[in-house]
């Protein structure tokens, strides 16, 4: 006689935070003029079509951890999906998480979670370019994918799940301010796709290890991390601005150099200063694509093939010690 084991259930965790996914508008066409963060994570679950097929018999949990226009994301709140993520992790019966957020700073915030997190299992972030109101709005489908990805056994680490491509957390960039295809890899190219219901991949999906100051930024009140900023360095760039953070008190500063990481003459003469004051400085590049190459940086690099807004995620943990 064939003795059938059955299939062990799981629990899958969904974590709202807002963003254009849960906003709503007065027209069904309208696409730009809408409110963010309108709709309760609960609210898109259970509209959803398609959850259970995706679930086979599995259980969803959701928690609405956060509500906001991701453009106003802030350290509060992303130190309390962290410490949210954190918890659900150690639970040995949750196979992994997806989270609904803004699309302007979901890369940012993945780049964080990947930081912090020991993230073996899946953490999915996922959005939407339109609001829930729309004609034919994208963020149903786009939480299914994200639903269908964290459930593939071949995911883990963190990533993000848009307009059916899969993106590691170090490589998403937003690219477009309208499309629904916002989201690129850039050179590295996407990790996989979702067609049809079905994962395909285009490599190994691995979940590297959290900085070795996670467990610091976790700990401390997030008003108390260190103040780091972005410059750009342009035509006419003027070295007050860096002076005026100084004094203010940065604590580091990000660079994004012209070209093969450039700064324009004024702006390095004042970040030579800031740097004997003893703040952190780091230089990328602001080109869209590749990394500085080929010669030694008056200013010390960030982590190769960072954007400079990633750069400061990693600088602002780094100066946690």
């Amino acid at each position: 006689m064939q003795v059938v084991q059955s299939k062990k259930i799981k629990q899958w965790v969904v974590l709202g935070t807002g963003g254009t996914i849960a906003g709503t508008a007065a027209s069904v066409s309208d696409h730009t003029a809408y409110t963010a963060a309108q709709l309760g994570v609960a609210q898109l679950m259970s509209a959803l079509p398609g959850v259970d097929q995706v679930l086979g018999g599995d259980t969803l949990q959701v928690e609405q951890v956060a509500q906001l226009d991701s453009k106003d994301m802030d350290h509060a709140t992303w130190q309390r999906l962290a410490l949210r993520c954190q918890h659900w992790l150690a639970q040995p019966e949750v196979g992994g998480i997806v989270i609904t957020h803004g699309t302007d700073t979901l890369e940012e915030t993945a780049w964080f979670l990947q930081q912090v997190l020991h993230a073996a299992k899946p953490v999915v972030l996922t959005c939407a370019m339109r609001p829930a109101t729309a004609l034919a709005p994208d963020g149903p489908q786009n939480l299914l994918d994200a639903l269908t990805v964290a459930h593939h056994p071949q995911a883990q680490g963190v990533l993000a799940v848009c307009a059916g491509r899969i993106h590691s957390a170090r490589e998403v960039q937003k690219v477009h301010p309208y499309r629904l295809d916002a989201f690129s890899s850039g050179e590295a190219g996407p990790l996989g796709w979702v067609e049809q219901g079905q994962v395909r991949w285009s490599g190994p999906c691995h979940a590297p290890e959290p900085h070795a100051h996670a467990s610091k930024v976790l700990a401390r009140p997030a008003a108390d991390w260190p103040w780091v900023e972005v410059l750009h360095s342009h035509a006419g760039a003027d070295a007050r601005q860096v002076r005026a953070l100084v004094a203010a008190g940065v604590k580091g500063l990000v660079v994004a150099g012209t070209g093969n990481g450039t700064v324009h003459q004024s702006l390095l003469n004042a970040l030579a200063e800031a740097q004997a004051q003893g703040v952190a400085v780091r230089l990328t590049t602001r080109c869209a694509e590749g990394q500085i190459v080929g010669q030694p940086a008056a200013l010390a690099l960030t982590p190769l093939g960072l954007n400079a807004y990633k750069a400061g995620v990693s600088l602002l943990l780094d100066l946690m010690a």
